[in-house]
């Protein structure tokens, strides 16, 4: 049986890795390809691609399939291994705390690495991270490591200066890295899939497995009223210093019936237009990403109240 290679998505939190899973999926040209994602709900492939859904996974009109990743993931990939007609090629997109050598190290199944093994990995990378952050963040330094591509994304917002600054610092902790500038998440697809099909790579070295040290933790918040737009402004203003990320959908006081879609990601905010409100969901829901301890869930849920209008 034909194995069907791997390419794992690593990168930190904003950096970029589901637009370019979205890109992936978007530009499938005749793959079928099976995308493991943390978040399933940050996929957002053009409306006309999707054909159904069923029993957690979406299927797409170009043959390509998302599914959540539930439990475990030797589990998943068998599942998925098991499906007919078989994905020719698995993206799997890790959380954005995620160290990739514990995934690497799992990867390493005997059982897995005959019918799928690990091909590529790939690290996106925020262009207007400034270089010296490599140096300070190990978790940062641990995903650029594993690293067989790195992807500079979002280049146009970056300088020149800084873009050359980063990625001689990429190039300093990876030597063996190609590192490519990815507007918009666009990764060459010949540096991430195999040409010949048949050929398995070897098996990767892994260091010692270290111990679980979650440094990160995530607090949610929901609401049923509308939230004021010029006071949600205001809330995320006073907590994005403490956030690593923060997205969300939640309908607007001045746009009553629809949702917003918000992204913070590298103290950026932005906000687009989402669907029509469905009937018996909060109208309001924001998932907040922070070091442990920064922030707390009653901060959090007082800052936001203050966003709602009265029922």
């Amino acid at each position: 049986m034909v194995p069907v290679p791997i390419l794992l998505v690593t990168g930190f939190l904003g950096a970029g890795k589901t637009t370019v899973v979205n890109h992936l999926l978007a530009h499938a040209e005749g793959r079928r390809i099976a995308a493991v994602v943390n978040d399933f709900g940050a996929i957002n492939i053009d409306a006309e691609l999707i054909t159904g859904a069923s029993d957690g996974v979406v299927s797409l009109a170009n043959g390509c399939i998302c599914c959540s990743l539930e439990g475990d993931l030797l589990r998943t990939l068998a599942a998925l291994l098991r499906r007919d007609p078989r994905p020719e090629f698995i993206v799997i997109e890790t959380s954005g705390v995620a160290d990739p050598a514990d995934i690497v190290r799992n990867l390493m199944d005997p059982l897995i690495w005959q019918e799928a093994p690990l091909e590529t990995v790939l690290c996106v990378l925020d262009a207007t991270t400034r270089a010296e952050t490599l140096n300070d963040d190990a978790l940062l330094r641990s995903q650029l490591r594993a690293a067989d591509v790195v992807a500079l994304n979002k280049v146009d917002l970056a300088d020149a200066v800084t873009r050359a600054q980063l990625r001689d610092a990429a190039r300093a902790l990876r030597p063996a890295a190609v590192v490519v500038d990815a507007l918009h998440g666009e990764v060459p697809t010949a540096l991430l899939f195999p040409v010949d099909a048949d050929r398995v790579p070897a098996p990767r070295e892994v260091g010692p497995r270290r111990p679980a040290a979650d440094s990160f933790e995530t607090l949610s918040w929901t609401s049923d009223r509308p939230v004021s737009l010029p006071r949600l402004q205001q809330a995320i203003g006073l907590l994005a210093p403490k956030l690593a990320r923060a997205k969300g959908l939640f309908e607007t006081a001045e746009q009553p019936g629809r949702l917003m879609v918000f992204q913070l990601a590298g103290g950026r905010a932005t906000l687009a237009p989402g669907e029509a409100l469905a009937p018996g969901v909060p109208r309001a829901r924001i998932v907040f990403i922070a070091e442990l301890g920064v922030l707390s869930k009653a901060e959090i849920d007082k800052v936001m109240e203050a966003c709602t209008e009265a029922a």
